[in-house]
């Protein structure tokens, strides 16, 4: 496969990994207190995952994403 040029680097930004990893540990935590019976932490969870999703913008727009200044991507 080719990498053309001006690719937008498909989520391998500093803002994307962050968002990820927020959202892939709330619905770790949310699966878990799902399993336990804890429906107000499985809740908190949902919460935890809207803050993933808020987080990843925040970085985004802050330059931390695919596009952003700060960002730079690496040769593959």
């Amino acid at each position: 496969m080719s990498n053309p040029i001006g690719d937008p680097g498909h989520g391998h930004s500093p803002a994307a990994w962050t968002a990820v990893i927020i959202m892939l540990v709330a619905v770790a935590l949310g699966t878990l207190f799902f399993f336990l019976d804890l429906p107000v932490l499985v809740w908190a969870s949902v919460g935890l995952l809207i803050v993933g999703l808020i987080v990843g913008w925040i970085m985004s727009r802050a330059g931390w994403g695919a596009n952003g200044p700060k960002y730079a991507s690496k040769a593959h």
